[in-house]
């Protein structure tokens, strides 16, 4: 609050501020991140990094416990642009589990996601000295995330905007059955399981690859 009296309006709590002030993130001990509409114009700020926005209209921002604030899913944009990967996903999973967003708010973020957790995921198998996987492979009428096709296993990978109800349920369903009648073992893992429980990620794949 006192670095958003200090800007004045029509300045607002964003960024990784903002995320902590939704409980997205942990608290930590930087600068309040405060954006005001404009590209100019306002002076440095001990203690408060200023960002500029030509888009900072009133359906972004709203107010909490008083304090102007960007909004869950323009806070979340902010983020993608301005913190490493992983953090953005845990404030993103955080947001969800919160309900301050929905999956379809992530739209249009699934294909950066979706790559930076294929990197993820290779990058754990060589760390681990796990065969390096086929991308993207196909098998029968299917592309599957990853593929070891002598051992005949297949990981998916699930993100939030195409697995996240009930008809993509079904589907996923149906479509490992198919791939297990053609021979492979399939094991899925989600944005969460790689990112914070790597080792029983690792467990799990190698006793199949074995």
């Amino acid at each position: 609050m006192a670095a958003a009296l200090a800007i004045g309006e029509p300045g607002v709590v964003s960024h990784r501020s903002a995320a902590t002030l939704w409980g997205m993130l942990s608290p930590a001990r930087t600068p309040i991140d405060i954006t005001v509409p404009g590209d100019g114009g306002r002076r440095k700020r001990c203690g408060i990094t200023i960002h500029r926005s030509l888009s900072l209209i009133a359906g972004v921002t709203t107010r909490r416990g008083g304090i102007p604030v960007t909004r869950p899913p323009r806070t979340l944009r902010d983020l993608h642009r301005t913190v490493p990967q992983p953090v953005y996903l845990r404030a993103a999973r955080r947001a969800l589990d919160l309900r301050l967003i929905s999956s379809a708010d992530l739209a249009g973020e699934e294909e950066h996601t979706r790559s930076e957790l294929e990197r993820l995921f290779l990058r754990l198998c060589r760390r681990h000295r796990l065969p390096q996987p086929e991308l993207n492979a196909r098998v029968g009428p299917y592309e599957v995330d990853f593929l070891w096709r002598e051992r005949r296993v297949i990981v998916e990978t699930d993100g939030w905007r195409h697995h996240g109800n009930r008809s993509a349920f079904e589907s996923d369903r149906a479509r490992d059955a198919r791939l297990q009648t053609l021979g492979f073992r399939v094991l899925r893992f989600t944005y969460r399981q790689t990112l914070t429980s790597p080792a029983e990620v690792v467990e799990s794949l190698r006793a199949l690859l074995a």
